[in-house]
């Protein structure tokens, strides 16, 4: 026989994190057909000698709701090895929702999100209501890898509530009941579960909280039945990180969790000092799995942060009003304004206003704010921060925030660490990274387009936490696993994450030595000609979804194999779980 494809002679990393191998892997209808030594023939055959073969990672928390609908191409993830993505994470998205309430989800997702209102207006079609009209828009375009969807809160409430549910008004005994059925319908139609939010930061871009933001935990609860009654499916969950005490709101979803018998995930931020509120968190996790539960805390494996720059939608003089007087210039216009003394002095001596984007206030936090240089350093040296290089040169941080905007003719770029990054480390993290009710996520690809380009991860776990950090190393077959079979445990994805026999084939191709993750770039490649930040790697040979390749040494081919996955998916039969 001849096989449709055959990769032979890499070095076979399973999954499941065992000992890495030199074998074959031969695909035939888009499934793994055999593995070890394989005699037959391929129709296409890659050699893969030296090179690591790897299962297509999952990642479990993407927002690409709307880039799913306008575009066949879902990167950043796509062009660091991911070969599944969930969506419909924190509760926002675009379905259901009614005509009437297309502005409604807009303003939503453009203040969590950061996605520009003219992007999702001119980018999507809005010829569906109903969470499964969404599912079936999703199911008839072209793309590079699979997607999969949680339903969103915010968008179920306001269906059913109209604008009761945007002002967080109490559901009612009948609003209850419509949500019930609807997560139930949206299960059935393919949804792996729900999510919602109760973060502070996650706001309408017109500045209120979100629809889901006050709900009680009634409505949570029947929701989850919602999900149960169709079969069941994943609870993922933002608590309020800004207050640091996950207790309340956490306690209320894992009691739900338990009496419905769902599984849940959870964002876990580490907070750069102070009380240390994630133990709490994981205490809080550890009791509840041991009571029977399926809980996962899901972190970030590098700091949760922001991108900062004139050319993105945030920087520390963005919401002064001397600078917003050039803001709409050209870059290289107000580049060559703000190299103006009397314009620089003019900036630096004014005061912020008080309105903008809810995460400004990390703006000037100077100790936390470092250059990102190519390659970038997410780990970087406290004595790089903004306000260890100010006192070196004795300016104050504003001055030398201001100095190194300007560098690269203003594309140049600055890091906040917002959170993950402890007492100037990445130390806690690593420690966290290896427990079993810890699941790797939080990428976000497809939203924060011009304030955040963490998608690339994958990326920087295999070259930061396998190949280059001294301490706290990871071993290829741990971190393949993370990026693999866990997300795809979580998200009840059991037909992906490993080289196995019949298994799904999702592979990688991955020249490790040769790993480099680039600086993020500005494109503009939305609707409507909105910019997003972007980011490439070298190193990965070859990306297959389904036994075809869709990327060959960084560089996309034609093939659009992705599918959307509906509802959860069954391991092999005759594997081993």
């Amino acid at each position: 026989m001849t096989y449709e494809l055959v990769i032979r002679h890499g070095t076979l990393v399973d999954g499941l994190g065992g000992e890495p191998f030199v074998g074959d892997v031969a695909v035939s209808g888009g499934v793994i057909a055999a593995v070890g030594q394989v005699d037959e023939p391929g129709a296409r055959e890659i050699d893969a000698t030296g090179l690591l073969v790897t299962p297509g990672f999952v990642d479990l928390h993407t927002h690409y709701d709307g880039q799913a609908i306008w575009s066949d191409r879902l990167t950043p993830s796509s062009a660091h090895g991911v070969t599944t993505a969930v969506m419909g994470n924190c509760g926002v998205g675009f379905a259901p929702c009614r005509p009437a309430d297309h502005d409604v989800l807009v303003d939503v997702m453009a203040g969590v999100e950061d996605i520009p209102g003219v992007v999702m207006v001119d980018g999507l079609p809005w010829h569906w209501e109903t969470f499964p009209e969404f599912l079936d828009a999703l199911d008839a375009g072209r793309r590079d890898i699979d997607v999969a969807a949680l339903l969103p809160h915010s968008p179920l409430r306001v269906y059913v509530m109209g604008r009761r549910g945007v002002d967080r008004e109490r559901a009612t005994a009948e609003d209850l009941e419509m949500m019930r059925k609807l997560a139930a319908e949206a299960v059935r139609a393919g949804a792996l579960g729900f999510a919602s939010s109760r973060f502070t930061l996650h706001k309408t871009f017109s500045g209120a909280p979100i629809p889901s933001y006050d709900a009680d935990r009634a409505e949570i609860e029947t929701i989850a039945r919602g999900v149960d009654d169709a079969g069941g499916g994943l609870i993922q969950f933002v608590p309020d990180l800004v207050a640091g005490d996950y207790e309340p709101v956490l306690k209320t979803v894992f009691e739900v969790a338990a009496e419905v018998g769902l599984p849940v995930t959870f964002t876990l931020a580490i907070g750069n000092a102070g009380e240390p509120f994630f133990l709490d968190a994981l205490t809080m996790v550890e009791k509840a799995n041991a009571d029977g539960g399926d809980i996962t805390a899901q972190i970030f494996p590098r700091p949760i942060g922001l991108v900062l720059g004139l050319e993105l939608s945030g920087n520390p003089f963005v919401m002064y009003p001397s600078y917003r007087q050039i803001a709409d210039l050209p870059l290289a216009q107000r580049v060559a304004e703000m190299r103006k003394p009397e314009v620089r002095e003019r900036i630096l001596n004014d005061k912020p206003g008080s309105d903008g984007h809810p995460l400004m206030f990390a703006a000037q936090a100077w100790n936390y704010m470092f250059p990102l240089a190519d390659p970038p350093d997410y780990e970087p040296s406290p004595s790089d921060s903004i306000g260890a290089r100010a006192a070196a040169r004795g300016v104050t941080p504003l001055e030398e925030a201001y100095d190194r905007l300007l560098d690269d003719d203003g594309h140049a770029m600055l890091l906040v660490t917002l959170a993950n990054f402890r007492d100037g480390s990445l130390d806690t993290v690593a420690e966290l990274i290896r427990r079993d009710d810890v699941v790797l996520g939080l990428g976000d690809g497809g939203a924060h387009y011009g304030m955040i380009c963490d998608a690339s991860f994958p990326t920087y776990l295999l070259t930061h936490w396998v190949r280059d950090r001294a301490a706290g190393r990871l071993s290829v077959a741990e971190a393949v696993r993370e990026l693999t079979s866990v997300p795809a445990r979580v998200a009840g994805l059991a037909d992906r994450g490993r080289i196995a026999v019949g298994y799904k084939a999702d592979l990688n191709v991955i020249d490790a030595q040769a790993l480099r993750l680039h600086r993020p770039v500005v494109v503009s490649d939305l609707p409507a000609g909105g910019r997003r930040l972007d980011q490439t790697a070298d190193g990965y040979v070859a990306t297959i979804v389904s036994g075809e390749v869709i990327a060959e040494n960084g560089s996309p081919t034609d093939a659009r194999p992705g599918k959307l996955i509906r509802g959860r998916q069954r391991a092999p039969v005759g594997s081993a779980t």
